[in-house]
C-alpha cells in the first residue's frame, strides 16, 4: 500500500494548495495519472505538487481549474504560495507594492524587479537561490502581475546609466531586457528615466530605494541590505527620500532622451556581431 503524505493545510499556501489539490482530484474521481493527462503533464508533476516537493505555476494552477472545474480556486490560491517563496524578508514589501497606486524607484545596481524579463531574473537569481531558482523566478514573474490589472499603480522609475552596460546573462539576455525597458516608453501609467553617469555625484549615492504611496495611508520608504528589507514610514525619512527623488529626477535624462540611450546601448553593446557565438557565463 502506497503511504501517502498527510499535509497540514494550515502550515503554509503550498501546504494548502498540495492538500486541496489531492481533495478535490480525489472528489473528481481522478488519480494522479489521469488528471496528468486532462492537464498535459505527468502524474510525477501532479504528485510532487500534492505533496509540496514541487511549487506549482500559475499555468498549472488554471489548467487544473479548467479540468476539476473549480472555478478559478488554484489560479487564486496559486499567487499566495509563489509569494510565500519569496524571502521572508522581502515579503512584507512585496505585499505592500501589491498595495500600493504609486511606485516611485531608484536602481543603481539592477533593474528594478517589475520590470525584469525572465531571463534577466534568472540570471540575478541564480547567483545565491541554485537550490529554488525555478521557484523564485516563478515568484518573481508573479510579483509583475499587478502591472496587468485594469487599474495598475503608476511606476516611476529612475535606472542609474551603470544598470544598462552591466551584463547580466549574457548579450542576448541584455538585449532582450533592454527592448523589454524600451516597450514602457509610451504607456500613460509607467515612466522611465536614466541617470547618466555625467551627473557626478547625486541624491542617490547611498543605493536603491522605493518610495510607495497609497490611498489612504501613509507614504512607505524601503531599502535593502545584503539579507534584510528595511520599511518606514517616518514622516522625515519620506520627506527627505521623497524630496532625493525629485532631484534624481531633475537629473536624469527625460524619458525621450532615456529611451535614445537605452537604444543605442542595445544595438551597440549588446547587438548581433558578425562571428560572435553563444557566451559562456561565469
Amino acid at each position: 500500500m502506497v503511504n501517502v503524505r498527510e499535509l497540514d493545510p494550515a502550515a503554509s499556501p503550498l501546504d494548502y494548495f498540495g492538500y486541496e489539490l489531492r481533495r478535490k482530484r480525489e472528489a473528481a474521481g481522478l488519480t494522479q495519472k489521469e488528471l496528468g493527462t486532462v492537464i498535459f503533464c505527468t502524474a510525477s508533476l501532479v504528485c510532487q505538487i500534492e505533496t509540496t516537493l514541487k511549487v506549482p505555476t500559475r499555468e498549472f494552477a488554471e489548467r487544473v481549474d479548467a479540468a476539476l472545474l473549480t472555478d478559478g480556486f488554484f489560479s487564486r490560491l496559486v499567487g499566495l504560495v509563489l509569494r510565500s517563496q519569496l524571502p521572508s524578508w522581502f515579503q512584507p514589501f512585496a505585499e505592500m507594492e501589491a498595495a500600493a497606486t504609486y511606485i516611485s524607484t531608484y536602481q543603481c545596481q539592477l533593474v528594478y524587479g517589475l520590470l525584469q524579463t525572465e531571463a534577466y531574473a534568472q540570471a540575478v537569481l541564480s547567483v545565491e537561490h541554485t537550490d529554488k531558482l525555478d521557484e523564485m523566478v516563478a515568484a518573481r514573474m508573479e510579483r509583475q502581475r499587478i502591472l496587468q490589472r485594469d487599474e495598475p499603480p503608476v511606476v516611476w522609475v529612475v535606472l542609474d546609466e551603470a544598470v544598462l552596460y552591466r551584463e547580466i546573462g549574457g548579450r542576448a539576455v541584455m538585449r532582450e531586457q533592454l527592448a523589454h525597458l524600451l516597450k514602457i516608453f509610451g504607456k500613460p501609467w509607467m515612466e522611465l528615466q536614466v541617470l547618466p553617469f555625467s551627473v557626478g555625484q547625486h541624491a542617490g549615492m547611498m543605493g536603491s530605494f522605493t518610495v510607495l504611496r497609497f490611498e489612504g495611508h501613509p507614504d512607505l520608504h524601503y531599502s535593502e541590505s545584503y539579507d534584510s528589507g528595511h520599511m518606514t514610514a517616518n514622516p522625515q525619512v519620506i520627506k527627505e527620500r521623497s524630496v532625493g527623488y525629485a532631484r534624481l529626477q531633475a537629473e536624469a535624462l527625460s524619458p525621450r532622451e532615456s529611451a535614445a540611450l537605452i537604444t543605442r546601448v542595445m544595438e551597440e553593446r549588446y547587438g548581433e556581431q558578425p562571428g560572435s557565438g553563444p557566451r559562456s557565463v561565469a
